[in-house]
C-alpha cells in the first residue's frame, strides 16, 4: 500500500491544465496577455522563418504572438491516428515544438485512459508515453510518422524533449514515471536521423533520489518525482539540464551539469533550486531580437484549484553556469 502522503504528492504531480478533446473546437481569442493564459509546461518556439513566436504545452493547443505581449489562440494542431495505441481521444501533456533540419517536430506525452498497463499499490497506471509528430510548418498540422511507438508499452513515460549530441545523433530525453518505478528517472533513447522512430533501448541518466534539493512531504528524504527535462549548453560548452520536482508540496526547478559533456554524464546536481518556489518545467529560447529567456509556469493552489500560468525570466548562461535573473515582462 502506498502511504497517504505519497498519494497526495502523486495527485499534485498531475498536469492540471484543462485538456481539450480532439473533437472539441477551442474558442479562438485574440490579443491575450501572457499572464491571462492558463497553461502548464509552456514551450516557446521563436521561428525566424515566420517572425512569430509559437507557444504550446499541456493540452496540446498552440498560441501565436509577434511580440511575446499579445497572443492569439488556442489552435488545435495535432492529428493523431485513432487506430494507434493513443486511441481516439488522447490526453496531451508537456508538448514541445522543435525545428530540426527542414521540418518541425512536436514532442508530447500522450495518454490513452482506456488502457491500463499496471497497478502499483493503489495506483492504476494508464497507457502513457512520449511520442513525436511532424509538420512542414510550425503551425501544423502535426501528424504521426513511421514508428507506432518510441518507448516500451509497459512503461509510463512522459515529458520527452529533443537533444542532439556533438556527433550529430538525435536523442529523446524523457522521464520514466515514478508511479510505476517508485523512484522516477530521466532517461535517453536514440532517435532515427529523421526522428521518425527510436533506435535500441532507453538508458538511465539519473534517478530523482539523486537530487540534493528535492524533499518529500515531512522532509524525510528526496522526492521521487522527475518532471520536465530540458537540455542546453552554456557559453563554455558545458552540458546542462533543467528539471523539476517538489520540496514538500512546493513545485521546484533545479539544474544538473554533465561532467563528461555528454548525455551519459555523470550528472552533478546543484545543491539549491535554480528558480523561485512554485515555478517549474522550464525551457530556454532565443527571442527574435537575440536575447535569451526562460519560459516556465507558476504553480498556485487556491481553494482546492490549481492555476498554472506561463512566465518569462531573464537568463545568462554565457559563462560556466546558468544564472536566472529577474522576471521578464514583455
Amino acid at each position: 500500500m502506498i502511504k497517504k502522503a505519497v498519494l497526495i504528492v502523486a495527485l499534485l504531480t498531475v498536469h492540471l491544465t484543462p485538456v481539450f478533446s480532439q473533437n472539441r473546437t477551442p474558442v479562438l481569442r485574440q490579443d491575450v496577455p501572457l499572464d491571462s493564459i492558463r497553461l502548464s509546461d509552456p514551450f516557446i518556439l521563436a521561428d525566424k522563418n515566420t517572425s512569430t513566436y509559437y507557444m504550446t504545452g499541456t493540452g496540446g493547443m498552440l498560441w501565436k504572438s509577434k511580440d511575446l505581449k499579445k497572443w492569439t489562440g488556442p489552435f488545435k494542431v495535432t492529428r493523431t491516428d485513432p487506430a494507434s495505441w493513443m486511441g481516439p481521444n488522447p490526453m496531451i501533456w508537456a508538448a514541445e515544438l522543435h525545428q530540426y533540419k527542414d521540418k518541425y517536430y512536436y514532442f508530447a506525452t500522450f495518454t490513452n485512459r482506456a488502457v491500463k498497463i499496471d497497478t502499483v499499490g493503489e495506483n492504476i497506471i494508464e497507457r502513457r508515453a512520449s511520442h513525436v509528430l511532424v509538420s512542414d510548418q510550425p503551425e501544423g498540422p502535426y501528424v504521426p510518422m513511421k514508428d507506432p511507438t518510441y518507448l516500451p508499452a509497459d512503461k509510463p513515460t512522459l515529458d520527452g524533449t529533443l537533444w542532439v549530441e556533438k556527433d550529430g545523433k538525435p536523442y529523446m530525453v524523457y522521464c520514466y514515471e515514478w508511479l510505476q518505478n517508485l523512484n522516477g528517472t530521466i532517461e535517453k533513447i536514440e532517435l532515427k536521423p529523421d526522428l521518425s522512430g527510436s533506435i535500441g533501448e532507453g538508458k538511465l541518466l539519473f534517478r530523482a533520489s539523486e537530487s540534493p534539493w528535492s524533499r518529500e512531504n515531512g522532509g524525510t528524504g528526496p522526492n521521487k518525482v522527475t518532471d520536465g527535462p530540458y537540455l542546453f549548453r552554456t557559453g563554455t560548452g558545458r552540458l546542462a539540464m533543467l528539471w523539476t520536482s517538489w520540496i514538500g508540496d512546493v513545485y521546484t526547478q533545479g539544474i544538473a551539469y554533465s561532467k563528461s559533456g555528454t548525455l551519459d554524464g555523470p550528472w552533478l546536481h546543484e545543491k539549491e533550486p535554480i528558480t523561485p518556489p512554485n515555478y517549474g518545467h522550464g525551457m530556454l529560447f532565443r527571442t527574435l531580437n537575440g536575447n535569451w529567456l526562460m519560459s516556465l509556469h507558476s504553480h498556485k493552489s487556491t481553494n482546492g484549484r490549481t492555476h498554472r500560468v506561463p512566465h518569462l525570466f531573464e537568463v545568462d548562461f554565457s559563462g560556466d553556469k546558468l544564472v536566472v535573473g529577474k522576471p521578464y515582462l514583455p
